[in-house]
């Protein structure tokens, strides 16, 4: 009798029953629908384990990514001549990833067609050079033909289906490149080429190719080459001469474009008697 007397209209223990109550029941309502309703409609706690899709092809695709709860998109493309055209390359997230039921999986496929690019300049290059530039460059090296001279392992030509290809023809990646090499055992006298022109560093390499050695590197006294790109403007002995392998050739630089004048040319005909 004295509990309804409390809980009644207009006391204390009704004003308190009323405030409570709705209380009581918000915070069940809250504890039903976060820790029951919510995790079996999110499947709360549950994970999948994404499958290594890599090398799978697209039309294969869906079907293996819906027997494991998952979706699949393309995000972009690229190729590799290790994989099938439209073969998967890459995905996200990465093959043991936990992942919800239904998350998409994004993945990369190999183009149906290799891209082009031109032939790089693989001639006056040592092999073991050219061999790592096509390796760079996703082409394969292909057979090794020696042909008689003086430079052992320098590249002399370039071949692709047994035809000569010149650099700048354009190619696919993938492609087979033969490469035509010296076989060290030419005649020990031959034409120097041309390195008026050239770049210092690209002169300097190409007598490193031609087995021969950088002599003297002189430079006009009234020329500033600090901070400037050098080149060459004329060389001795100079093209087309005969030379042996082993032989010193020296080098005039200067800026790009310069050419000496006639006191400096005779100056330089005067030391070189």
């Amino acid at each position: 009798m004295k509990v309804k007397q409390l809980l009644k209209r207009g006391t204390v223990g009704g004003l308190l029953l009323s405030l409570v109550l709705p209380l009581g029941i918000l915070l069940l309502t809250g504890v039903l629908y976060f820790y029951i309703y919510l995790p079996a409609v999110t499947n709360h706690g549950e994970s999948i384990t994404v499958p290594d899709v890599t090398g799978i092809h697209i039309d294969e695709l869906e079907a293996f990514l819906t027997r494991h709860e998952l979706r699949f998109a393309v995000n972009d493309s690229s190729y590799s001549a290790e994989h099938p055209p439209l073969a998967v390359l890459r995905q996200f997230p990465q093959p043991g990833s936990l992942v919800k039921q239904n998350r998409v999986v994004y993945v990369s496929l190999n183009r149906v067609l290799p891209p082009s690019l031109p032939l790089p300049e693989l001639e006056v290059r040592s092999l073991v050079n050219a061999e790592v530039v096509l390796k760079s460059l996703e082409l394969k090296r292909g057979k090794i033909f020696y042909k008689p001279s003086p430079f052992r392992n320098l590249v002399l030509e370039v071949r692709m289906d047994g035809q000569e290809i010149k650099p700048g023809t354009r190619i696919t990646k993938g492609s087979v490149i033969d490469l035509v090499v010296g076989d060290g055992n030419g005649p020990a006298d031959f034409t120097i080429g041309n390195l008026v022109g050239d770049a210092f560093e690209t002169a300097k390499f190409k007598l490193m190719g031609w087995n021969l050695h950088l002599g003297s590197v002189q430079i006009p006294a009234t020329v500033d080459t600090t901070g400037i790109d050098i080149f060459v403007f004329k060389q001795y002995p100079a093209a087309g001469d005969s030379v042996r392998v082993g032989d010193p050739v020296d080098l005039w630089i200067g800026p790009k474009g310069y050419s000496e004048s006639e006191e400096e040319s005779d100056e330089t005909e005067d030391n070189l008697e």
